[in-house]
């Protein structure tokens, strides 16, 4: 049986430096999920032409800058996180191959031979979030099991978070001994 040997992990995009590369409908997706967990995200979107919802979320979003050009090879400089979704699968290529050189890791947008990394589905109630990967195989499966998680984890889940860090900022004894009490606290969730 096949396995997801993708590695979740969470990003601080308002340490980092987001390139994407197209600015129009897949443009519009990539920006918008990008925002909608970290709406500090420093990102730059290059291209000839962006959809007005692009404009719109730039306006919103001080940390978003909107270059109109096309896409150049100094682009790449000083990033750590690229993004590719023109309607020219030979320039999505292009910054693909430049990023890899540069050791940059890169999504282009619906070809997964050619992604370091995918945006999987998420889910967020306030201090948890909940990625969810289908390895590529089917958006429409995480965004289903995303809207269950969404149903099912309570909104008030964020208190039970706030309270237990308050508690174990209480706890004395070495670490051990710390999860070992926090263990204990939290396995009614399992239940």
């Amino acid at each position: 049986m096949e396995q997801n040997e993708l590695y979740p992990i969470f990003l601080k995009l308002h340490n980092l430096n987001v390139l994407i590369v197209g600015g129009g409908n897949v443009g519009l997706e990539k920006l918008s999920f990008l925002l909608k967990s970290s709406p500090n995200a420093n990102v730059e979107v290059v291209a000839k032409e962006f959809h007005l919802e692009i404009k719109v979320l730039a306006e919103n979003h001080p940390s978003i800058t909107l270059t109109k050009s096309k896409f150049k090879k100094k682009m790449l400089k000083k990033r750590h996180m690229v993004i590719a979704c023109t309607d020219d699968l030979k320039v999505n290529k292009k910054v693909y191959d430049l990023a890899r050189k540069r050791y940059l890791i890169c999504n282009i947008a619906d070809t997964p031979d050619l992604c370091d990394y995918y945006l999987g589905g998420i889910v967020t109630k306030g201090n948890v979030k909940i990625a969810i990967s289908t390895n590529g195989k089917s958006p429409t499966t995480a965004k289903r099991l995303r809207e269950f998680f969404e149903e099912v984890i309570p909104e008030d889940i964020n208190q039970m978070v706030e309270n237990l860090n308050e508690y174990r900022k209480t706890l004395k004894g070495n670490f051990e001994d710390k999860v070992k009490k926090m263990n204990e606290i939290t396995a009614s969730l399992k239940k």
